[in-house]
């Protein structure tokens, strides 16, 4: 049995990310439900931001463009190898065509022992890629590791608005239940 990693603090309260990314001027949410995420889904349920549900990644993207054009500000909710498998849909929509999306990535798969470490340096190759995918198509991220880490919400926002480039919020630990 694995020691725990000193380093591993309490996860984030969905109630507390929630408040955040109403606060930030997020008006909506597409998503394809993801573990990591699960008690944020549950929390959206009685929200005040609408709450559009996808069957995949590549339909999320360009739902959230839709919602973009339309002068909507959406946040994508999916895991890490969900954005693997929409990357053709944010290359065209985000990147070619200039509609940013505002990502919020769960680390699924990521180990205890990474916890306190880099992503980059995971032994789990959906977590490893990650940051690096996101680079390779210049998309800037920030981390959410602890509820410290919420002004990160604040700032990738800011930047999908001042700069219209797509940002990624990545959370590294499953959301805690309150």
């Amino acid at each position: 049995m694995q020691a725990a990693n000193p380093s591993y603090t309490k996860p984030i309260p969905a109630s507390s990310l929630l408040a955040t990314l109403v606060g930030s001027g997020i008006d909506c949410v597409v998503t394809v439900p993801d573990w990591v995420q699960l008690s944020l889904h549950q929390a959206l349920t009685s929200s005040p931001l609408a709450v559009t549900v996808c069957c995949t990644e590549n339909q999320a993207v360009c739902v959230s463009t839709g919602m973009r054009i339309g002068g909507r500000f959406p946040v994508v909710l999916i895991q890490n190898q969900g954005l693997y498998a929409c990357m053709n849909a944010l290359r065209a929509t985000a990147l070619d065509a200039k509609l940013p999306t505002l990502f919020l990535i769960g680390q699924f798969g990521r180990e205890d022992a990474n916890h306190g470490h880099p992503h980059r340096v995971s032994t789990r190759s959906p977590v490893r890629y990650l940051e690096p995918a996101l680079e390779a198509f210049g998309v800037c991220f920030w981390h959410l590791e602890n509820e410290s880490d919420l002004c990160n919400i604040s700032i990738a926002t800011a930047h999908v608005r001042e700069h219209g480039r797509s940002a990624a919020l990545i959370i590294g630990t499953a959301l805690a239940w309150r």
